[in-house]
């Protein structure tokens, strides 16, 4: 599974800037939809397209490894195990 790491993006933001940043402002200043934002913040597992993630690498300035982690799944590696 990947995990979107926006929440601690936008508070090292805040951090930077001194000042509180919305879900609203980061959509809009990435050209994204907030709805797809929120989406990608609160749903475990939703599917993010490359368009919206170099947006977002581009709104914050960083690398994709930045704003997601790999998080294996211990039932797929379980199952992975017995079939070899």
């Amino acid at each position: 599974m990947l995990r979107f790491k926006i929440k601690e993006m936008i508070a090292r933001k805040e951090f930077d800037e001194g000042r509180r940043i919305t879900i609203a402002e980061v959509a809009k200043a990435a050209g994204i939809h907030r709805m797809t934002l929120s989406k990608l913040i609160n749903q475990k597992g939703y599917n993010a397209g490359t368009d919206t993630l170099d947006r977002l690498c581009g709104y914050f300035q960083c690398k994709i490894e930045e704003l997601v982690e790999h998080i294996p799944d211990p039932e797929k590696i379980e199952k992975n195990a017995d079939d070899e």
